[in-house]
């Protein structure tokens, strides 16, 4: 299996070398970062396959004690499949509600672009907020 230092590992996944030691620190990876023979961490391609994931769960609002939680179910191995699907069906969950509110959000920033969009084409722009 191919070793990745880590600075490999911060090139592929974005994260600095602060967040992967944090990572590491705050038990968010699903196996033990191993260590070459001076002590170095050292990286597998799942280990940057997790990381990745991590940043789209981070990236998707999922809180550090639920990626912790889930990459310990992780460790544990087999035998709590439900339990991770109960995690992630959550965050789906929460995820689609932010989906929902965004869209709410879009419509009502789109529907104030058009209206500016008419006034500054009319040069009527100076009555908005009258």
């Amino acid at each position: 299996m191919t070793e990745l230092a880590i600075g490999q590992v911060t090139e592929r996944t974005g994260l600095s070398v602060h967040a992967l030691r944090f990572y590491e620190k705050e038990g968010l990876l699903a196996a033990p970062v191993k260590r070459d023979a001076n002590g170095r961490r050292v990286y597998t391609e799942h280990d940057v396959e997790w990381l990745l994931n991590c940043t789209k769960f981070r990236a998707s609002g999922m809180p550090l004690a639920v990626i912790r939680e889930f990459a310990e179910l992780v460790r544990q191995g087999p035998g709590n499949e439900e339990k991770r699907l109960e995690l992630l069906r959550e965050h789906q969950n929460t995820v689609r509600d932010r989906i929902a509110e965004l869209a709410d959000c879009l419509e009502l920033i789109s529907r104030k672009v058009e209206v500016y969009e008419e006034h500054v084409a009319r040069g009527t722009a100076n009555e908005l907020w009258r």
